[in-house]
């Protein structure tokens, strides 16, 4: 072969390789816009939540049958009885003064049922705390010998000296939150304590001012039957 035509075979070889490597090398990389994901955008949007129901007033009959729990398991003769008791304190009338007015129906009159609070209710649980807490102290602190604490019916527990601090007063003060409330009372926060000891602190100090009225119940006890009616008449006692 001639030097002219090596030169072209040549530089139609290195044309050929050339070709060939673009051809077999690896394919160019080609960037794509991300995909839109539809779950991305799904999870971002706002879920509301459900409902929340609101609080439902405990059934009477219910609201009856706890009262004649924390009155001893009586009967609620037996109960109407004891909130009566015989000293002439008119505490206490008799049932059919206030199932009516508890919400109870009363079909031979064609009274429906209550199914919100009104002043007539709110007025029947305030007369029913005042008779439970204060025939219950009587029975818990005053009975002569004291029965034991298990046997007692709210009070379980030995009345604190006076003057009372607030760690004095926190003991008694969770008896009676577990008795009517069913749950400890440093669960429900250190503020609910403040304001039973306030209330405590008040009632406490109008019975030891001077000129104040004296009643059968000394002022520690008239505290002690304040902060008990207090628990009676919160709503975590009627709704749910």
């Amino acid at each position: 072969m001639k030097p002219a035509h090596f030169r072209w075979a040549a530089v139609g070889l290195v044309a050929i390789l050339a070709s060939t490597s673009v051809v077999c090398g690896p394919p160019p990389v080609i960037e794509h816009p991300p995909a839109h994901s539809p779950s991305a955008s799904v999870s971002a949007a706002p879920v509301e939540p459900p409902p929340r129901p609101s609080p439902r007033l405990v059934p009477v009959e219910a609201y009856v049958r706890t009262y004649l729990t924390l009155f001893g398991e009586l009967t609620p003769l037996g109960a109407q009885m004891k909130a009566r008791g015989n000293d002439g304190a008119a505490l206490f009338d008799t049932w059919n003064d206030y199932v009516g007015a508890l919400g109870l129906p009363d079909y031979r009159v064609d009274a429906p049922r209550g199914a919100n609070t009104n002043p007539m209710m709110l007025a029947a649980f305030e007369r029913l705390g005042v008779v439970l807490c204060a025939r219950a102290l009587e029975n818990d602190w005053r009975t002569s010998p004291r029965p034991p604490v298990e046997k007692r019916l709210v009070f379980a527990f030995d009345p604190p000296d006076s003057p009372l601090d607030k760690a004095a007063f926190a003991a008694g003060f969770d008896v009676l939150h577990r008795t009517f409330l069913a749950y400890p009372s440093n669960l429900a926060g250190v503020a609910r304590a403040e304001r039973f000891y306030t209330l405590w602190s008040d009632v406490r100090a109008r019975r030891t001012a001077p000129g104040a009225l004296q009643g059968r119940f000394s002022p520690d006890e008239t505290a002690w039957i304040a902060v008990c009616e207090a628990f009676v008449e919160h709503p975590e006692f009627h709704f749910y």
